[in-house]
């Protein structure tokens, strides 16, 4: 079995990528197979923590702060790997369907960060504007900031999915031991039937609810539906109902 496990994909080539391509593939790995979809679990499942008393507490950052590292941090390991690949002297990868996919990658990533820098101003009363007043491109829904959740969801599920086509194309090209597909993919898997799961017990929350809870009374809340694939808003408590999440 370890034999078996060890030996490359194809077997009429052999396994010989040398230290620029090797380090390359395994920092696109950390960054697009584990930090990227752990970010977006994050800011998908975890805007309302497991426990946390909302209503009574709101705006919870710790989705953000993790949402933000690992994004930020394959941003990094990216940039580092595509240095990596263009100091390697071997030019064989200069081609095919995983130079383009990585270059796609490359190119959402770079996108979905400027995007967020330009995301607008937040609002609301946990973060008011300069003049003391709630505005803000968050609270009040501005066509920017529509725009920005419309093209950053859409934008960020795409890029994973380019990125998977990206790493399944290289470890054939680098026609990688057979135990690394499976590790990868095994892992996938979990992250999958994770996501399913705490889609289920429906903690995939409206960030604006999130953040500033049911009332009408918010801008937000006057939309018919969130923004986004099956995410979950909560009706407003009438006077006498408890609430829990």
């Amino acid at each position: 079995m370890f034999e078996w496990l060890a030996a490359p994909l194809d077997a009429t080539r052999v396994h010989d990528v040398g230290f620029h391509l090797s380090w390359h593939a395994r920092l696109m790995v950390i960054a697009w197979g584990v930090l990227v979809p752990v970010g977006v679990l994050a800011a998908r499942y975890f805007k309302i923590l497991p426990g946390q008393p909302w209503p009574q507490e709101m705006d919870n950052r710790t989705w953000w702060n993790a949402h933000r590292f690992c994004q930020y941090s394959a941003v990094g390991l990216t940039a580092a790997a595509i240095a990596l690949i263009k100091l390697s002297p071997d030019v064989s990868w200069a081609s095919g369907i995983h130079y383009l996919a990585g270059w796609a990658v490359a190119a959402l990533a770079a996108v979905q960060v400027g995007g967020g820098i330009f995301r607008g101003t937040k609002g609301g009363p946990t973060e008011p504007a300069p003049d003391g007043s709630w505005r803000g491109d968050h609270y009040d829904m501005t066509k920017r900031r529509i725009i920005f959740e419309y093209t950053h969801k859409t934008l960020g599920y795409v890029a994973m999915l380019v990125a998977a086509v990206a790493m399944i194309s290289g470890l054939w090209q680098a026609n990688a031991p057979r135990w690394m597909p499976l590790a990868i993919g095994a892992w996938w898997v979990f992250l999958l039937v994770l996501a399913v799961h705490l889609q289920r017990l429906g903690m995939c929350v409206d960030t604006y609810q999130a953040h500033w809870g049911t009332d009408n009374i918010h801008p937000g809340n006057n939309r018919e539906r969130p923004i986004g694939f099956r995410i979950r808003r909560m009706e407003h408590p009438q006077p006498g109902d408890e609430v829990s999440n």
